[in-house]
């Protein structure tokens, strides 16, 4: 059943894992994803800049599956300049939406464990097959 409540929500899938995103919307209340009808600020294609902040405000957890989040530093500084907490799937293969979400679902007591521990953000971590692993975002400052 999706969310009704935005004040219950916890979770935001972006756009590099849409079909995961919505997936997941329809089997747990707490995550929401691009173009949901319970973040109409962020529809398809909102830019980086425009939605990091925006689900940022409603301190939301970030699951993406950008293979370049560890290269693109501008994207990378602004997750940790709105205190995003991140949960990158990480790998050396693409996985299909079927696999995501296997991996998510293995997972998904570490991802909950994680945020009570850590708390507020900004911190980033990385899924795998086999564990959880703090991430290092190296940001270059100009």
């Amino acid at each position: 059943m999706p969310p009704t409540d935005p004040q219950s929500l916890r979770f935001f899938v972006d756009e590099t894992s849409l079909g995961v995103g919505r997936a997941l919307a329809l089997l747990r209340r707490d995550v929401i994803h691009t173009h949901h009808r319970l973040i109409p600020e962020v529809p398809l294609g909102t830019l980086d800049d425009d939605w990091i902040p925006k689900v940022a405000a409603r301190e939301l957890v970030v699951i993406t599956r950008d293979k370049r989040i560890r290269t693109k530093h501008a994207k990378a500084m602004l997750y940790a300049q709105n205190g995003l907490r991140v949960f990158w799937i990480a790998g050396k293969k693409d996985l299909s939406n079927w696999d995501t979400m296997c991996l998510l679902t293995r997972r998904w007591d570490d991802i909950e464990r994680e945020i009570k521990e850590r708390g507020p953000g900004p911190w980033f971590m990385a899924v795998n097959e086999t564990r959880l692993s703090d991430m290092r975002i190296r940001i270059r400052m100009q």
